[in-house]
């Protein structure tokens, strides 16, 4: 199990789950992935998310990938679909890190 912590915020990854997995996404399919979910306009749905990318994709494959940018704090699962939610903006992130709960 690799274990990450960054900004109060911890990351997990079962590493010991390979038996289960047939087969491991490369970095190019994790990024065609990305820029799909993140050029949509509209919440997006996995099979659309399969028909918008230039390859084919194992579904087991495309769920780990999911999971991962889900984990990672990058995309949301609503009910219409994924949203690209990630903002590297500095001053979101002030805002954030200096604001008040309510």
């Amino acid at each position: 199990m690799l274990s990450k912590s960054k900004n109060n915020i911890k990351f997990q990854i079962d590493l010991s789950a390979d038996d289960k997995v047939i087969h491991f996404p490369t970095l190019r399919t994790v990024l065609m992935i990305e820029q799909v979910i993140r050029n949509a306009k509209d919440p997006i749905n996995k099979s659309e998310i399969k028909r918008r990318i230039d390859v084919k994709i194992m579904h087991q494959t495309l769920n780990l990938i999911l999971n991962y940018m889900e984990e990672r704090g990058l995309v949301i699962n609503t009910k219409e679909g994924y949203v690209w939610t990630y903002n590297p903006s500095k001053k979101l992130s002030k805002a954030i890190k200096e604001g008040r709960e309510v």
